[in-house]
């Protein structure tokens, strides 16, 4: 059996969850991938998801997501990724038309590929909302506060899901147990995810 991994909802209570895996330049056994992946694709939220927002990781900085993703076009769900927009701090939630488009996505100057400015797609906001939101993040605490990169890209997207009439998605940050801190700085726009799937020691 991998690693054991914790959830922390919004109280900052844990719960023992199953390895999801990959990331942040550690070896990861390849014979418990699907074990690892099982307990975000069995997560109540996920079942009950029809439109699913989640990042495509950044090679050994963050758990892999790629058999997520496979899950999701499996099970008929709606996948939508980040577009980030070059020199400013929107970022957009696009439709996704499979796991293999992935792989032909330019890569952005941070080496995470996203479709192009000029590349029409469905946007999230757009359509019927979004169901769940898989975050990424540098770092966390057990009040569900998120450190990211400094743009407050899915801060300001959460807003704008806010005014939504399907509202603001049920947030997972998924993380490693480095990621982990008795207290994020944040800021009064900034916005608390639901709950923190992590790898515990």
């Amino acid at each position: 059996m991998g690693a054991s991994w914790r959830s922390l909802g919004p109280r900052g209570v844990a719960h023992s969850v199953v390895a999801l895996g990959g990331g942040s330049g550690r070896a990861r056994p390849s014979g418990v991938q699907e074990e690892r992946v099982m307990e975000v694709t069995e997560h109540s939220k996920y079942l009950q998801a029809e439109r699913v927002a989640i990042f495509l990781s950044m090679q050994d900085e963050e758990v892999h997501t790629e058999e997520i993703i496979k899950d999701i076009f499996q099970r008929g769900k709606l996948c939508f990724i980040p577009r980030y927009k070059p020199g400013s701090n929107r970022m957009d939630m696009v439709r996704l038309a499979s796991l293999e488009e992935v792989f032909s996505l330019p890569l952005t100057s941070w080496n995470i590929r996203q479709p192009a400015e000029d590349d029409a797609r469905e946007e999230a906001l757009c359509t019927g909302g979004l169901d769940l939101m898989l975050v990424p993040g540098l770092a966390f605490d057990k009040y569900g506060n998120r450190l990211g990169r400094g743009k407050g890209y899915y801060d300001r997207y959460l807003q704008r899901c806010r005014l939504h009439p399907t509202g603001q998605p049920y947030t997972i940050a998924l993380a490693f147990t480095e990621q982990l801190c008795e207290h994020v700085p944040a800021a009064e726009n900034d916005v608390k995810i639901d709950e923190i799937l992590f790898e515990e020691s």
